[in-house]
């Protein structure tokens, strides 16, 4: 056997045998040194072999460094005086990540000698997981009491295995059919031996010529940038430190010479190199005269390409390009919810880790992993954990834990950077959809044009795709849309008495838009207010924050300008000016009133209430609740739970829960601007029923009680047409409220009320407004009011309309408790609901006070006409 193995090492080898032990010296304490169960294994005439205790199931193991681990050639001879099975068998380790060879976690290849098939083969084993066969060999081959063989296991640079024996233990080998490529483990720390036994068999295992070759010189695996300047080089084994650290033997394809090169301590087989100059997009490196730990020289050159470094990215290079809020009923696409993320660069790759993915105000995010890349020009999916493997067909998947759900009527997105910038936030609604069949599910909205990033529902739309969305690909609505509007300044609110907030109609730039000196206030009286802080504000920095160096006074106008405002594509705007803005004083009861209400909508239509505010204040309606009374119960909504709503004196706004569709029933009599689509608007009932306006304390500012009986009754229909306040200082009692014009198209809402009259009397204790009137509800002249001022309380009125011929026609009021200021209309109808005839009318007045037995009576002519 000695013979043999010397016959072997006398061949004309590319290197020497990096491990060789024949035990010739009678020991396995040196040359090499040999660790583990020392005291249960000997040498006995030169060979190896087992003396531990005898006892069933015991487990022993001996081993020696070895790095060896890939283009090598591994050889031993072994005797297993006993028959073989599942408790009698031997593990020899090739490549062991760790010395003790019986921890779960050792990593590595062994083959294994006997076992309930008895035979040779070799196995891989992962951390913390049981054994993989990689080559099975063929049973019976050490089925005798006396197994004796001889094992070769060649491992090619390419990572195929061959294994080999000579059951003689000779030098004649036979190979398994197998051959397979396992490239899983690429480093060693030891090889080794591992047994297990029965009490009878502890002394049966017997080891000799262990030898390890490595003839091949290294090969470079692969170069990966870490930043700028610094690339990891990887090799498929340990490389000799020595020549690892030249700086000569690695250069770029341009001639550069790296400034530092370092063997990494956790890994010999890694290099980082550091270079003096940033790198290009697309890097070569060359590698010459690099050994490994056996002397095996690669003269090169080795190369590897490495394209430019994964960087951090920076506002609007980050994009959300498309957005899958309803995901069903599907189309064609998963019906899950995701988001796609866009590289919006031409050159960079996009390093996306710690970028984070939330709501706007929600303290979770969903985070993208350390290793998430973009390329530039690439796409990927951001979905659920749970909902990844849906989307793998389509392109790259990122599957993150605390993925948001997303609201279907809209929401505002935001990615932010590791250090906490806002790299980019959308605030979509379903309005984006721009088609109601696709609105109610299954389609994605996708970004028109990502270089017109800064722009809101513009630049979006539902996907043309049959699929419904085009998911880690090109957008089907892609189309170039530049931005080149510049930005308006849309209102200015008081927060404070020292703090403004500006809001404008698009994202600006912040870092332009933080120059205080672009900002300039001035009361009405002319006294300029200087601006000390200028704060814009994410996530979308649609607004500013003003901090100003004088306390405003409450309900004061001040006028703002604005030299310059440049969104976020750099587009700026001139001069931009708002005026009549002021600091907001808490509401008293009757500030605030009802001013319409429309409670019996058209089909498809929607329900509004207009309020006015006809105080001298400006009052913030930010907390303020609208709500309803009908026969089912009560209904409440905030009017603006999440943001300053202010009102200046004499300004409407109309409430409704969807402001759009309120705009096409009434699309000549309403104001846009004045509408605020509130969530949770309450029904109204379509017959009667109450309004109630409270402050954000709750205090009720106003209520009115309606009733169909209050429409006219010469309407045909009365379904889509509005009450209106006639008298804004009037009082919120149905004398006070009148059917809306037809030709306004029966409602104004939040534009001025078509039948909107001016307190009559002027001081007289009675006036009639006017004196002929034409009952056609067109809006011009249509009733008549009887206004009163009495000059002190208690009386009892009663008014009645006769004809020119003294027959009854009305009875207005009849023998009613009236308040010292009032009016009381006539529609120009009949007591049965019929139209008075064109003509003369008396209007009888009789005024009591039964405390002072005090009686006054009054008689006013009006005219009934009729437009020819």
């Amino acid at each position: 056997m000695k013979y043999i193995l010397l016959l072997f090492f006398m061949l004309p080898l590319a290197a020497f045998a990096q491990l060789a032990e024949t035990f010739a010296d009678g020991n396995f304490t040196q040359n090499p040194a040999w660790n583990g169960d020392a005291a249960s294994f000997i040498v006995a005439n030169q060979v190896l072999q087992s003396n531990g205790p005898a006892t069933t199931g015991t487990q022993l193991q001996l081993v020696t460094p070895c790095q060896a681990s890939t283009g090598a050639t591994w050889e031993f001879w072994a005797n297993l005086k006993l028959a073989t099975s599942s408790g009698n068998l031997a593990d020899v380790w090739l490549l062991a990540s760790q010395a003790d060879l019986k921890s779960a976690a050792t990593k590595g290849y062994f083959v294994r000698l006997g076992g309930t098939d008895d035979e040779v083969s070799l196995f891989r084993k992962d951390s913390a997981k049981a054994a993989v066969m990689v080559i099975d060999g063929q049973n019976g081959t050490l089925g005798t009491s006396n197994n004796v063989v001889r094992v070769r296991v060649t491992r090619s640079l390419q990572g195929q295995w061959k294994l080999e024996r000579d059951l003689s233990g000779g030098r004649s080998f036979v190979a398994e059919a197998s051959q397979p490529i396992d490239n899983t483990h690429q480093r060693s720390a030891v090889i080794g031996v591992s047994l297990v036994y029965s009490a009878a068999n502890s002394k049966n295992f017997y080891f000799d010529d262990f030898s390890v070759t490595d003839a091949t010189a290294p090969l470079l695996t692969r170069a990966a940038p870490l930043d700028a300047r610094t690339v990891e080089v990887v090799f498929n084994e340990a490389v000799d430190p020595t020549t690892a650290i030249q700086l000569a033997t690695y250069r770029l394809a341009t001639g550069v010479v790296p400034t530092s090169a370092q063997v990494s301590a956790l890994n010999p087989a890694v290099v980082r190199l550091t270079f003096g100059q940033d790198f290009a997009s697309t890097n070569t490196l060359e590698v010459r005269q690099l050994a490994d730990l056996y002397g095996n020289v690669a003269a090169g050159p080795l190369t590897a390409t490495f394209g430019g470094v994964a960087v951090a990215p920076r506002i609007g290079e980050l994009l959300i390009t498309e957005i899958m809020a309803r995901e069903t009923p599907a189309v064609g696409l998963p019906a899950s919810e995701f988001v796609e993320i866009y590289n919006n660069t031409a050159a960079k790759i996009l390093s996306l880790r710690g970028v984070r993915l939330l709501k706007s105000g929600s303290a979770t995010a969903a985070v993208l992993p350390d290793t998430a890349r973009l390329l530039p020009g690439q796409y990927a999916v951001v979905c659920g954990a749970t909902r990844a493997a849906q989307f793998a067909t389509y392109g790259k998947v990122y599957g993150v834990s605390n993925f948001p759900t997303l609201t279907n009527a809209g929401d505002q997105l935001v990615l932010r950077g590791r250090d906490g910038t806002t790299l980019f936030e959308v605030a979509y609604t379903d309005d984006w959809y721009r088609d109601q069949r696709k609105k109610n599910g299954g389609w994605t909205l996708e970004m028109r044009d990502p270089s017109a990033y800064c722009s809101g529902a513009d630049n979006w739309q539902a996907s043309q795709d049959t699929n419904g969305g085009t998911p880690a690909r090109r957008n089907s609505v892609a189309t170039a849309s530049p931005d080149r509007t510049p930005p308006t300044l849309l209102r200015a609110v008081a927060l404070t008495a020292s703090t403004v907030r500006l809001y404008f109609g698009e994202k600006l730039d912040s870092a332009a838009a933080a120059s205080p000196a672009l900002y300039t206030l001035q009361s009405n009286a002319g006294t300029p207010l200087g601006v000390r802080q200028a704060a814009p504000m994410g996530p979308d920095f649609r607004a500013v924050d003003l901090l100003l160096g004088t306390t405003l006074q409450p309900s004061q106008p001040i006028t703002v300008a604005v030299a310059r405002a440049t969104d976020c594509a750099g587009n700026a705007s001139g001069a931009l000016t708002y005026a009549g803005f002021a600091l907001t004083e808490a509401a008293q009861p009757g500030d605030l009133v009802v001013n319409e209400v429309l409670f019996n909508h058209r089909s498809g239509g929607v329900y509004f209430v207009e309020l006015l505010n006809r105080s001298a204040r400006y009052l913030n309606l930010q907390g303020y609740q609208l709500a309803t009374q009908k026969a089912t119960g009560l209904g409440t909504c905030a009017i603006s739970p999440t943001a300053a709503y202010v009102l200046a004196p004499g300004q409407l706004v109309a409430l409704t829960s969807d402001a759009d569709i309120l705009q096409v029933q009434y699309p000549t009599s309403n104001d846009a601007a004045a509408l605020l689509a509130v969530a949770g608007f309450p029904a109204l009932d379509t017959s009667t029923g109450s309004v109630y306006v409270y402050d954000a304390g709750s205090q009720e500012l106003d209520h009115y009680v309606y009733d169909k009986s209050q429409q006219l009754s010469l309407l045909s229909t009365a379904a889509g047409v509005s009450l209106e306040r006639i008298r804004a200082a009037g009082p919120s009692l149905a004398s006070n409220f009148h059917s809306a014009a037809s030709t306004v198209g029966y409602a104004t809402p939040g534009r001025p009320n078509s039948q909107a009259q001016d307190a009559a009397g002027g001081g007289q204790e009675l006036a009639l407004a006017p004196e002929l009137f034409t009952p056609d509800n067109d809006g011009q002249q249509d009733f008549t009011t009887l206004s009163y001022e009495l000059g002190q309380p208690g009386y009892v009125g009663s008014v009645t309309v006769y004809d020119a011929l003294g027959r009854l026609t009305r009875r207005l009021l009849r023998n009613e408790s009236l308040p010292t200021t009032g009016a009381v209309q006539w529609d120009g109808t009949d007591d049965n609901g019929h139209k008075a005839a064109v003509g003369y009318y008396i209007v009888h007045v009789e005024l009591f006070r039964p405390s002072g037995a005090e009686r006054r009576e009054y008689k006013k002519t009006v005219v009934v006409g009729a437009r020819l």
